[in-house]
């Protein structure tokens, strides 16, 4: 049976989204709490969010950047390849959460994870995780690499507008690196490990700027 959510709980919601996560906080002394997953989760089930998109990273929450025209053209794209080729040998899921950590649960644009119906929870493994990035270049690298890196994603995407390249992941290790990156640029294709029958090209992915 569902139950349905408190006065309690929603005013509690919003002491924690005020004063734990909106108020900076300066002081060496004070150790802050991060938020974990479930907690994340229960906020999101709570209606907390309904008009923000926002990731869940390090016990953090993240507000992510609204996706302008070539990063929303990227994405269509691939989604396009990648729903057609891969069929049934896996679920592609576009914006939407994988709770790869007791504390992390990010939105990449792209993943394609394992079969199953996630209807009851996330995933908690991708074959495939893939960022569009043109602004959230750095973060992708640094903060979203390592992050997957550790999480154990087989492969991991950056779709680079501003170089307009595709950064290839792969050799995930547990202390957030990476043994293998390769970078494609126009004219190349990239091939996911999972898959090696599909191929996709650079240029078939990152939309010409008008």
């Amino acid at each position: 049976m569902n139950r349905c959510p408190s006065r309690v709980e929603g005013a509690l919601a919003k002491r924690v989204l005020r004063y734990g996560m909106v108020q900076p906080i300066h002081a060496d002394s004070v150790e802050i709490r991060p938020l974990r997953r479930r907690e994340y989760e229960r906020l999101v089930e709570l209606g907390e969010f309904e008009r923000e998109r926002v990731e869940l990273v390090r016990g953090a929450i993240v507000r992510m950047s609204p996706s302008g025209s070539r990063h929303a053209e990227a994405v269509a794209r691939l989604l396009r390849i990648l729903v057609t080729s891969v069929g049934d040998r896996a679920v592609m899921r576009a914006q939407s959460p994988l709770a790869i950590a007791d504390d992390s649960e990010p939105e990449p644009d792209l993943a394609l994870v394992p079969p199953g119906d996630y209807s009851d929870a996330h995933p908690r493994e991708a074959l495939l995780v893939v960022e569009v990035a043109d602004t959230s270049l750095d973060y992708d690298r640094l903060d979203k690499a390592r992050l997957y890196a550790e999480a154990g994603a087989k492969e991991y995407w950056i779709v680079n507008l501003a170089d307009d390249a595709i950064e290839v992941h792969r050799g995930a290790r547990e202390d957030g690196r990476w043994t293998e990156i390769a970078i494609a640029g126009a004219g190349e294709s990239v091939v996911p490990v999972a898959f090696p029958d599909i191929i996709v090209g650079v240029d078939d992915i990152v939309p010409w700027r008008g």
